[in-house]
């Protein structure tokens, strides 16, 4: 017998009625009907499929993407009194065993994994005997091969259907264009299901766009002006680290997180931020998911996303107790370039898989039509060198062999070995003093990396060894007797990948099998990366307008973001005599944009105007000092 929604909405979470669409998704699931739930970032999704699978009998299976968030929603449930558990990594095979049994014994009502555990038999067979009331999978774009996060474990979830026939299923995600929730309806094979699309209107937050060479120095003015909480948002780990201890030096109090962490160092720097201890986050997209902060005020964009789903995503977490706030994207002319070369350059084609399966196989002999069921160690700079391939290349060539189970790569494959000096410069030039052998090797590394007394650097040992004209075993155990001697940190990681081939050998017959999609999803992404560069050049349409329409939505004029309170254009004569006047100033000594606002008497954004039109007529130049001078 089923409990009254309201009744349990009352009980746990305190609240007497349901947000927007919330009762329509939670009346459809307990009519025994499917449902694909596309609601915003802080639209309250969890409740959706927590409070139906409390009125009534049995276990909730939920499949969630990450950790922190699986922890999160199992904390906060046990903190209400409902009993749920969580099955992730780390977890002993006798550990799972006991875990299913309390599910199928306990009286608990959620059990929260991650798609790789429904690869295990014993987890399948369990599920199979439990009673479950509800299926959710959370975050279910990562579902879609065009979704922004795709991962192809997501792909087992649709075993589920099979385990529990007769159960509904929720798919929950935040962002989801057309074509990615068709593909979570077709690939978790739902039943006629209710799709309930709330608006992805945020009306609360202030979208805009500045264009800046000195971006250091506006996250610098735009955080100063507020107390409130922020999060800046880079792409590299080392960004992250140089951010957060340039903001430390404004008086701006700040930390920064991303996926190399230990857990400790983690746990203890999102408590800070969570307990006000610390007013900024400077965070890779390691950082999101499950951050449930309402009074988040500003989100920083210091370096561009890849997608609008995750820009949109990652911005949606301003604001979510519905005060005012900002999302802010800082863009210079170089962010462009770098976009394209992170994400669209280094994307394999059709004809480098080929070139590149076929190496493999040469590399380790297996012959037209073999099998090979052997894992194989390979040493990446190794192969790349002996058959003259970058790199990058064939690093994200063996990830998509490996998403189409052509070959499988074993799980530390990602990880890099990476080093950071903890002695002092001089202690560095009394130890080479001390031990003259080790020298070739540390003035090898020192010239090649920059920052690495400030930062946890990634090195390429392979790299070092070349530039040394040494054994690369020379160089790892160089490394190991600096860190014992506690001139370094040093977090290793061999370059030998191991990989096991999945299929016989049958050259470009196997790589056209998933042929087509490949073509798809590099033109995916080329269109990805034009739509978020096509919004921050776009100065003449809304900010909201353009991420709603994006989305499949139209809405009227924010008014408020930096496209609608845009002023006039300045007068052609006006311009010619700021241009006049910067090019005086330029011809006395380079500037930066900040100096020029002080020793050009006219206003900010005229100067910003006439710089943009100056680097675009090719008349100045950005150094590496990011200073403007004439050319």
């Amino acid at each position: 017998m089923s409990i009254n929604p309201k009744d349990i909405l009352k009980k746990y979470w305190g609240f007497s009625d349901f947000r927007a669409s919330q009762e329509q998704i939670i009346t459809a699931i307990l009519d025994q009907k499917d449902v694909l739930a596309l609601l915003p970032t802080g639209g309250g999704k969890s409740l959706c499929f927590q409070i139906p699978a409390l009125a009534n009998e049995g276990i909730c299976i939920v499949v969630s993407p990450l950790i922190a968030l699986i922890k999160n929603q199992v904390d906060n449930l046990k903190q209400k009194g409902i009993k749920a558990l969580a099955l992730t990594g780390g977890v002993s095979q006798n550990e799972v065993i006991d875990l299913l049994d309390n599910c199928m014994y306990g009286n608990y009502k959620f059990l929260y994994l991650s798609p790789e555990r429904l690869q295990q038999e014993i987890v399948k067979n369990r599920i199979q005997q439990m009673n479950v009331n509800l299926i959710a999978i959370d975050e279910a774009h990562c579902i879609s091969q065009w979704g922004n996060d795709f991962r192809p474990s997501y792909l087992n979830c649709a075993v589920l259907r099979d385990l529990s026939p007769d159960t509904p299923i929720i798919a929950l995600t935040a962002t989801a264009t057309k074509q990615v929730a068709e593909d979570i309806v077709s690939n978790l094979r739902l039943q006629e299901p209710l799709v309930e699309k709330s608006s992805y209107a945020r009306e609360n937050i202030v979208f805009s766009v500045r264009w800046d060479e000195d971006k250091a120095y506006q996250l610098k003015t735009i955080l100063s002006k507020t107390r409130q909480s922020a999060i800046v948002y880079v792409r590299t780990r080392k960004l992250s680290n140089q951010l957060s201890n340039y903001l430390l030096q404004q008086n701006i109090s700040a930390t920064f997180f991303h996926g190399g962490l230990n857990k400790k160092e983690k746990e203890t720097r999102l408590q800070d931020w969570l307990h006000d201890k610390v007013q900024v986050m400077v965070a890779t997209n390691a950082f999101g998911m499950g951050i449930d902060k309402p009074d988040v005020g500003t989100v920083v964009h210091y370096q561009i996303s890849d997608s609008i789903e995750n820009y949109f995503q990652e911005a949606g977490r301003a604001g979510r107790n519905g005060e005012a706030s900002k999302a802010i994207v800082l863009v210079n002319n170089a962010d462009e370039n770098q976009l394209k070369k992170q994400f669209i350059n280094g994307l394999p084609t059709l004809s480098f898989l080929k070139l590149l399966y076929n190496k493999l196989n040469n590399y380790f002999q297996i012959s037209f039509g073999e099998s090979s069921e052997e894992a194989h160690q390979l040493n990446l700079n190794d192969f790349c060198t002996v058959y003259k391939l970058n790199n990058f290349m064939v690093y994200n060539g063996l990830r998509v062999l490996d998403q189409n189970s052509v070959i499988a790569l074993s799980e530390s494959f990602s990880k890099k070995t990476s080093i950071q000096f903890i002695a002092t410069k001089n202690q560095v030039f009394d130890y080479l003093d001390t031990y003259q052998k080790s020298a070739p090797i540390i003035q090898t590394i020192l010239r090649t990396y920059g920052g690495i007394f400030e930062y946890d650097t990634k090195i390429n040992t392979w790299s070092i060894a070349k530039k040394a004209n040494t054994p690369e075993t020379i160089v790892v155990k160089t490394l190991e007797q600096l860190k014992k001697d506690e001139i370094i940190t040093y977090h290793a990681q061999h370059n030998d990948i191991e990989l096991v081939f999945l299929v016989p050998r049958e050259d470009e017959r196997t790589i056209n099998l998933f042929g087509k999609k490949v073509e798809l999803l590099i033109e995916q992404k080329t269109k990805n990366i034009d739509a978020v560069l096509g919004y921050l050049k776009n100065d003449t349409v809304c900010r909201s307008q353009q991420l709603l329409s994006y989305f499949g939505e139209k809405r009227e004029k924010c008014g408020k973001c930096d496209v609608c309170t845009k002023k006039p254009a300045i007068a052609d004569e006006i311009l010619e005599l700021v241009k006049e006047a910067i090019g005086h100033q330029l011809k006395i000594k380079p500037q930066s944009s900040r100096e020029l606002i002080k020793n050009v008497l006219y206003k900010e954004e005229s100067i910003f105007i006439a710089i943009q039109s100056l680097l675009g007529d090719e008349k100045i130049e950005i150094t590496a000092t990011n200073e403007y001078k004439i050319i």
